[in-house]
């Protein structure tokens, strides 16, 4: 992997995180930079190692991929070539833009229920959100800010591209199943695991969508219930008790669901405005904006960092009072 790698880019760097097999020494005579992690930190914490630790190069483009030989190192060209020439930030290679005929039916199933939880997050439109196959630019490393954990790494860093405006596109290609090291986890368990870190992020992201739209469809089923069990009561003499009670159950639930989604999606915008005021404002200290550009200072600070300031004072007035500390002195 890593001679291969080395025949179409400048640089590879492999993170080794915690194997105590000979990963590291064969990778570095090989020709690779390699980073020691001091211990198994998990996919996403060594991946943002490494990543980070490439931005420090100066390097226009840097492109991750794994280490299990399902990527084919010739295809790190034409996956740096849309950031080389300007046209995104993030580029993902898609298993299913291209020919899908070699991929298994249940990855298929798996990687649709996961991208469509991953776009309603980041309300884009993404076919291989689980790629590890993908570009970054130099404004995308700069971006690196943002908390993962595990295999939700391919997720996490799509959803906090989108939030900051980066321009995120996908390119065809073509991946290897039939590999000697595949993957450690089951597909199943994997698969659920990375599902329900989604799960998490889309209710906090959009939570009028995970759990508003639910409640209000749950409502409406307590009070279609309801509305049947009072004509039964009315109409035909009789009613069910439990359905009664169950449609007063389903009303209630549903209705305090759309409630905590309002609250939510409001607490939701408040730190998400409250986010992007402090890395305006970090911005602006970064680049001297407060201090070359006094008039976006408010009103209101300005007014206080008036009232903070000496008084000026003539030179006679400075005079008259030193004479008379002179003479309460005597």
């Amino acid at each position: 992997m890593v001679l291969e790698a080395r025949n179409n880019c400048q640089h590879v760097i492999v993170v080794n995180d915690g194997s105590v097999d000979r990963t590291s020494e064969i990778a570095r005579l090989a020709g690779a930079e390699i980073i020691d992690m001091p211990r198994n930190t998990g996919k996403a914490t060594a991946l943002l190692t490494g990543l980070r630790h490439a931005g420090t190069n100066g390097f226009k483009v840097v492109v991750m991929m794994d280490g299990d030989g399902q990527h084919d190192p010739a295809q790190i060209s034409p996956l740096a070539a849309p950031i080389l020439n300007g046209e995104a930030d993030l580029v993902i290679g898609s298993r299913f833009l291209g020919s899908e005929h070699r991929i298994p039916t249940y990855r298929k199933a798996g990687q649709k229920v996961l991208n469509g939880l991953t776009n309603a997050a980041c309300e884009l439109d993404i076919t291989d959100s689980q790629s590890g196959f993908r570009a970054l630019s130099k404004m995308a490393i700069a971006n690196l800010d943002f908390h993962s954990k595990g295999y939700n790494i391919e997720s996490d860093m799509i959803c906090n591209f989108a939030a900051k405006g980066l321009i995120v596109k996908e390119i065809p290609i073509t991946a290897i199943y039939d590999v000697p090291n595949k993957h450690k986890k089951h597909p199943v368990t994997h698969g659920l695991s990375v599902m329900g870190r989604i799960i998490n992020m889309v209710s906090q992201h959009r939570p009028l969508l995970m759990i508003g739209v639910p409640g209000f469809i749950i409502a409406c089923i307590g009070l279609l219930m309801g509305f049947f069990s009072l004509f039964e009561v009315t109409i035909l003499g009789f009613g069910w008790l439990f359905q009664t009670v169950l449609a007063a159950f389903l009303f209630t639930l549903g209705f305090v669901m759309c409630i905590c989604a309002l609250v939510l999606n409001s607490l939701s915008n408040l730190l998400r405005g409250i986010r992007n005021h402090l890395e305006k404002q970090d911005a602006k200290l970064k680049n001297g904006g407060l201090e070359s550009n006094p008039g976006e200072i408010p009103l209101e600070t300005r007014n206080i960092l008036h009232d903070l300031q000496p008084t000026p004072t003539h030179a006679s007035d400075v005079a008259l009072e030193n004479v008379l500390m002179q003479e309460i002195n005597n």
